[in-house]
């Protein structure tokens, strides 16, 4: 049960989080210096705006994808083993698919161009990779 409520803790924290930020950036603030932009984006797509022509389908699709990864979690018992990783990692999938009902799009703000242009991204985006490389360097470990 303490996995539990481990697990809600954590979500709703980065969730709330993630929230604050991108209000931040949906209500127009903006700093730029010459390596990094901070400021309001609506990416449609996923990583690279990818699969953004299935428009208002792309939300669904990815809805049934972060439920059955919970399904799968739940009846693999992951979270007694994983439960602040778990945390992280869907309450960030949670604040990007939030934005996908509210905006239409998910709202990215960061933006690095330091050497070479990169993909704008934001807080939930890096707490999913954080997660996932946790979840897969306890996996992949030597036990």
């Amino acid at each position: 049960m303490r996995s539990y409520l481990q697990f809600f803790l954590m979500a709703a924290g980065i969730f709330f989080i993630d929230r604050a930020l991108k209000e931040l950036f949906y209500s127009g603030f903006y700093w730029e210096s010459s390596c990094i932009t901070l400021g309001f984006t609506l990416n449609k797509g996923v990583a690279f705006s990818m699969f953004a022509f299935l428009g208002e389908y792309l939300k669904w699709i990815l809805s049934v994808l972060v439920i059955g990864a919970f399904v799968y979690v739940a009846r693999e018992r992951l979270l007694d083993r994983h439960p602040l990783l778990l945390g992280i990692l869907f309450g960030a999938a949670f604040g990007n698919l939030y934005d996908r009902f509210r905006f239409g799009g998910v709202i990215d703000y960061v933006y690095w161009h330091c050497g070479f242009d990169f993909a704008v991204f934001n807080f939930a985006d890096v707490m999913i990779d954080f997660a996932i490389a946790g979840l897969l360097y306890l996996h992949y470990r030597k036990k």
